[in-house]
């Protein structure tokens, strides 16, 4: 680039019609990549852009197709390939807004989830501008409603994102169903060798463009971030919400059901706020952004897909609740607000050992991301002060308040009691049980204290992948909540014969019983309960013994199960020290060892339920019994064909359940399906949870059958609260299926059905666990 001055619009040789209408729109000088394209596409010359998002590359490109256009053909004269639905929309309606004074100009944009029917009606009427996703265009060539011999122009618009996405194939594939004489322009941010060889291949001597700014990302954009840990962040962000000032406001998360969980959390406490991903439906995604630039919610809640090419002129905050995968993903994200030269906030929330990605971003944006301070409760309830002060004008300057002075005054003097502790009631009944202001006593969450210091608050429930490192584990938010545990003292025990220790990192601190960890193991690892020894249960972590010839497979599995809001992370007793204790001195095997009497009470229920085991080989016809009160009777879509044994079910069920075992009652097992007695008022939730746990490689499917169970005889709890904690569920669970899906052998039943089916993943979307087993 060099350093001549940047002309003005109306000096790059566009038609009249556009001038005008970028006039209208406040528009005179053009951003440097547009400066540096317009008059290269106007001379018909192929384009290589690189350039940041945000810069203006959709003008750069659009005008010089409005202005060549000709509006006697009906085909299609330009198409623009964009990686997203999302942004597709966003380039057709930049198309149709400069169009403005192009009577009978017609941009049509296609995109997956919306029907065939609109879309092929105005293909065939006739459209001079196509604007679509690579997957849909194709669908469109496949079925030849979209005639492409007359095209003049292809745009290929955020190429580095389609390769990403998995899209390259099917850009090639629509390149060479293109003429030969068209005119070509690839936009990208960023330049790999799979895009460099798109180029080289499909563009003629093309003009390259680069328009390097001094740092990765615009200078208009303040970066920040805050050294937070995982239970802190809901609370951290609430109160950036309420002390920050902001027009619109996105917000990044990782995962789709991320964005609904966190966007009903906001919702609850008070936000205007929405979710968008890939599992909602395009038109209302569609109505989602419209109501965003409407103002009718003020934040959005997306996931980086979904989110891609916004251009919603109202955001001025980026939050990056959940870190991205990469720099380049962050790079996008903020790129989202600051745009067309108006001035963004990004704040990036980051725990300790993601710190690497933070430097990684710095180095890549070559822009220092500096460390927020998080607003105090002083500060967030001084903002609460003002606002309230401020709805009391509003309502006092918008008048009709003449009946409710009338009444006031007659309560002051019928009960002679002052205006201002009347006004201060009304105030309160308004309220309801909602607290005015902050508790100046509730503890702060803690932030960065340094990089060469770093022990930060302990997370009560980590992100897909996030594990503590174990010097932070003690530092739990909620040990103030749980009864404390005296200090327990390690003592090394030798294993039984064809033993071994395994270690185990959830303990007293995260609130874990030995039943949780049996019925968990017993589940996973399809291990019979009474191959399961000795528990010993300390502050951070525990001790077990299983035998000592599991595979390694099978322990690779164990490490990603979740526990009381923990994964196992198992490992062999002293492997990470290795010290002795690894190696244990040799002892002869004791006859008989009793067990602690919290496992043996775990491993007694898991195994001596009520049950009524059938053999597999003759066809068992189900014989309905008499239910009583108490107990409700379920079936389950498991049973001897695939190969389930009830200490299967057992553990699956009290595991995920949090259920004690001795709550679940008669097990039935026939050829293809069992039943159990479950406790009566079983919560909604648990159990569209329960449909998703799988059990011998199939998803158990519960579903009430109609019947009551018996009420249990005298030796049983009868009449007593049952107390269920929390089980596992959302990205937790799906973790735990993936390791499982891509781990097959751990399960030696497995069979045709040994693996969920994707109904069953999609049928049921449980939340994420809010934390550990409450007490």
């Amino acid at each position: 680039m060099s350093d001549t001055p940047i002309p003005l619009f109306s000096d790059l040789n566009l038609s009249e019609p556009l001038v005008r209408v970028l006039k209208e729109l406040g528009y005179e000088t053009p951003s440097p990549i547009q400066a540096a394209t317009i008059p290269i596409l106007l001379d018909n010359r192929d384009v290589l852009g690189q350039a940041q998002t945000g810069t203006g590359k959709t003008a750069a490109f659009a005008l010089p197709i409005l202005s060549r256009i000709d509006l006697r053909q009906t085909t299609p004269q330009a198409l623009v390939l964009a990686p997203t639905r999302e942004l597709a929309i966003q380039v057709a309606e930049a198309f149709q807004r400069y169009a403005t004074h192009i009577p009978g100009f017609h941009v049509l944009p296609i995109y997956g989830g919306q029907s065939y029917g609109p879309q092929l009606s105005a293909l065939r009427r006739g459209v001079h501008v196509v604007v679509g996703t690579p997957g849909r265009v194709i669908d469109h060539l496949e079925k030849n409603s979209l005639d492409l011999s007359q095209l003049k122009t292809l745009v290929l618009d955020e190429a580095d994102e389609m390769l990403r996405m998995g899209f390259i194939d099917d850009v090639e594939t629509i390149l060479q169903k293109t003429p030969q004489t068209r005119q070509t322009t690839l936009f990208s941010a960023t330049m790999p060798s799979a895009i460099k060889r798109i180029a080289q291949t499909y563009l003629r001597n093309p003009a390259e463009v680069t328009i390097a700014a001094k740092t990765g990302t615009a200078d208009n954009i303040r970066q920040r971030y805050w050294l937070v840990s995982g239970m802190h962040k809901l609370d951290a962000l609430t109160r950036i919400l309420e002390a920050e000032t902001f027009d619109g406001m996105i917000i990044f998360a990782r995962t789709k059901l991320g964005t609904e969980e966190l966007a009903g959390k906001l919702q609850a406490r008070g936000f205007s706020a929405a979710a968008i991903n890939g599992d909602i439906q395009q038109q209302q995604r569609e109505r989602t952004i419209q109501q965003l630039k409407d103002g009718k919610i003020d934040i959005l809640v997306a996931t980086d897909v979904a989110a891609r090419g916004l251009d919603v002129e109202r955001i001025s905050h980026v939050i990056n609740y959940d870190v991205p995968h990469d720099p380049e993903s962050y790079t996008h994200r903020i790129g989202r607000t600051g745009r067309a030269g108006r001035s963004g906030e990004a704040i990036l929330f980051i725990t300790p050992r993601e710190r690497n990605l933070l430097k990684a971003i710095e180095r890549a944006t070559r822009q220092p991301v500096s460390a927020l301070e998080l607003p105090s409760i002083q500060a967030v309830n001084d903002v609460r002060i003002a606002k309230f002060k401020d709805q009391i004008s509003e309502t006092l300057a918008a008048g009709g308040l003449e009946t409710f002075q009338s009444l006031i005054e007659d309560f002051e003097r019928e009960n002679n009691v002052p205006a201002s502790e009347i006004a201060a009631a009304l105030a309160k009944l308004a309220r309801g049980d909602v607290p005015l202001l902050l508790d100046k006593n509730k503890r702060e969450p803690q932030g960065e204290r340094s990089w060469a210091d770093e022990r930060p608050a302990q997370m009560g429930r980590f992100e897909r992948g996030d594990r503590p490192e174990r010097m932070e584990r003690h530092e739990r938010r909620d040990q103030a909540e749980r009864p404390a545990f005296p200090k327990k003292e390690r003592v090394v025990r030798a294993p039984d014969a064809g033993m071994q220790t395994y270690r185990i990192e959830v303990g007293h601190a995260h609130g874990v019983k030995p039943g949780n960890i049996v019925g968990a193991i017993a589940n996973e690892a399809s291990l019979d309960a009474k191959y399961i020894g000795r528990i010993e249960i300390y502050d951070d972590y525990s001790t077990l013994d299983m035998p000592d010839d599991l595979p390694p497979d099978m322990l690779n599995h164990l490490k990603t199960v979740w526990v009381a809001g923990q994964q196992l992370h198992i490992s062999r007793d002293g492997a990470q020290a290795g010290g002795a204790a690894g190696k244990p001195a040799e002892k002869p095997a004791r006859k008989e060892r009793p067990a602690p009497a919290a496992v043996s009470a775990a491993v007694s229920a898991a195994v001596s339920a009520e049950v009524t085991e059938h053999p597999a080989p003759t066809k068992k016809e189900r014989i309905e019994r008499k239910t009583d009160v108490g107990m409700v009777t379920y079936r389950i879509e498991v049973g001897h064909a695939h190969n389930v044994k009830p200490a299967n079910i057992v553990g699956a069920v009290a595991n995920e359940a949090g259920l004690d075992a001795k709550y679940i009652g008669r097990i039935e097992i026939f050829d293809d399906y069992s039943v159990l007695d479950l406790p009566e008022g079983m919560p909604k939730e648990i159990l569209e949870h329960l449909k998703t746990v799988t059990v011998a490689g199939k998803a158990l499917g519960i579903s009430p059958t109609g019947g009551r169970a018996p009420m249990p005889g005298p030796g049983k709890a009868a009449g007593k609260k049952i107390m269920l904690s929390t089980p596992k569920k959302g990205g937790d669970r799906r973790v735990s299926e993936k390791a499982f899906g891509d781990k097959t052998s751990f399960k030696p039943h497995g069979g045709p059905g040994s693996r969920t089916t994707e109904a069953a993943k999609q049928k049921s979307k449980p939340p994420h666990r809010k934390g550990p087993k409450p007490v």
